[in-house]
């Protein structure tokens, strides 16, 4: 099969407080992050005496201003009378507790909304011991350590509503009914965990969230929760199943970015993109190497400042998807630090066998 460009029918998106319609009864909106991926893209479709949004962006007071203006506006007065959300992500999710209040049902896959209601609850003046023995292990500097343990850290709370005990539950092979089309629901994983993706049965339409992305990469992170996670293979192979139905013909309304067409070849894409991550990292890792040590030949740049520990948790994501597949190994130094190496084990003193994080 021939795979043709990527194109994007929208060449700018809607101002903050505007929409624009991408398709009969489906408006696409921007709303404004606080962060150098300074948008999410949000959608509304037409129920009739209502609307269903699918995610919302950030609660913040900026946030906040710009749905009322789009309520008032492009969704004339009428009310959100269902809420979808792709995934748990804060930039996502974290109005839905403000459209709940005033009268939406909050539609999500079970562990979307299991993560989220977790974080809300789980509010920390200062990083707990395990995430700042993991940061270590993983190879962040010492100084940059010092720094962030003194410092509160991102807490979902701080951007997410309070979510309510219920919910209404969508799963993988799903079918749900919005704007007057019927969708089948598909979910990935590797981004997020059952990240739910929506294909409209009625015309091209699909919603993609953040796994389906154009011109940028969803970052796949491994964390202190579970330091042996291999996220990476999960990406790899929920792309591969998205391959099997995706069509040229698919209008992706993305999580960021722009809509596209083209979604075979982005697929493909983004596989490539972490093949070749991998085949600059089995080199580098001739010697012991640190996740910290790492970035250059995964990210082909060095990477600091807001930007190192999301960096970070996709280094160790590239290494542990190497480790569970037997290509390299993993030792713990007696500074306590992880060191990844292609190579048999070692018998010296420097290295220990504990390779827990606690």
């Amino acid at each position: 099969m021939t795979l043709q460009g990527i194109r994007y029918p929208w060449p700018e998106p809607p101002a903050p407080g505007t929409a624009t319609e991408v398709a009969p009864g489906v408006l696409w909106m921007r709303l404004p992050l606080p962060m150098r991926l300074d948008h999410v893209n949000c959608y509304a479709l037409d129920e009739g005496d209502g609307w269903t949004l699918v995610d919302t962006g950030f609660d913040t007071p900026e946030a906040r201003a710009v749905w009322e203006t789009l309520l008032a506006g492009p969704l004339g007065g009428r009310p959100v009378r269902r809420l979808v959300v792709t995934h748990y992500h804060p930039d996502h999710i974290g109005l839905a507790g403000w459209f709940i209040a005033r009268g939406a049902e909050l539609v999500t896959t079970r562990t979307s909304w299991l993560f989220a209601r977790m974080l809300t609850l789980d509010v920390q003046a200062v990083p707990v011991a395990e995430t700042l023995a993991f940061w270590h292990a993983a190879g962040m500097p010492a100084a940059m350590l010092d720094k962030v343990a003194a410092e509160r850290p991102f807490n979902f709370a701080d951007r997410v509503t309070a979510l309510p005990p219920g919910y209404t539950r969508i799963r993988e092979g799903g079918r749900i009914r919005l704007g007057g089309r019927d969708w089948d629901i598909r979910c990935g994983d590797g981004h997020a965990p059952e990240h739910a993706t929506f294909w409209s049965r009625d015309d091209d339409l699909l919603l993609g969230g953040d796994q389906l992305l154009p011109s940028i990469s969803a970052n796949i992170g491994v964390y202190a929760t579970e330091p042996l996670a291999d996220p990476l293979d999960d990406w790899l192979t929920s792309c591969a199943r998205f391959a099997t139905v995706a069509e040229e013909r698919h209008l992706v309304l993305p999580g960021h970015k722009l809509p596209f067409t083209g979604l075979p070849l982005r697929l493909r894409q983004m596989v490539e993109n972490h093949e070749g991550a991998l085949d600059r990292l089995r080199p580098h890792l001739a010697e012991p190497r640190t996740a910290g040590a790492c970035m250059v030949p995964i990210f082909k740049r060095e990477i600091g400042g807001a930007e190192y520990r999301m960096a970070l948790v996709e280094a160790v994501a590239h290494l542990n998807y190497l480790l569970h597949r037997g290509e390299i190994l993993r030792e713990t130094g007696a500074d306590g630090r992880w060191l990844w190496r292609i190579g048999q084990p070692v018998a010296d003193a420097a290295l220990g066998a504990d390779d827990s994080v606690a």
